[in-house]
């Protein structure tokens, strides 16, 4: 019998090896609910961003999940609380 997945992290890297296995690429066939979409709103507002901020070169990724926290009014979680420190309104989780 093949072990069982513990999580639907270690299930969807199952899925993903079985498929390359096969010649496919794998993966679920529809994204998680917990993806929140990078659409016109959150670029206008990450586009904002790099322009108002002073040190925005190499922070394109962090600006984007910034305005996209921002856009849908919710704290940020992340480890690297410093990079998104002068991000004006956004609120960091932790």
């Amino acid at each position: 019998m093949p072990d069982r997945p513990r999580s639907d992290v270690e299930a969807e890297l199952q899925g993903v090896r079985e498929a390359r296995r096969r010649g496919g690429r794998g993966g679920r066939s529809r994204r998680p609910k917990s993806i929140i979409d990078f659409g016109p709103e959150e670029a206008l507002r990450a586009a904002n961003l790099y322009r108002q901020l002073r040190r925005t070169r190499g922070r394109e990724i962090d600006l984007a999940i910034a305005a996209c926290a921002l856009a849908w009014d919710a704290p940020l979680w992340t480890l690297n609380g410093e990079d998104f420190r002068d991000v004006p309104g956004l609120r960091l989780y932790g």
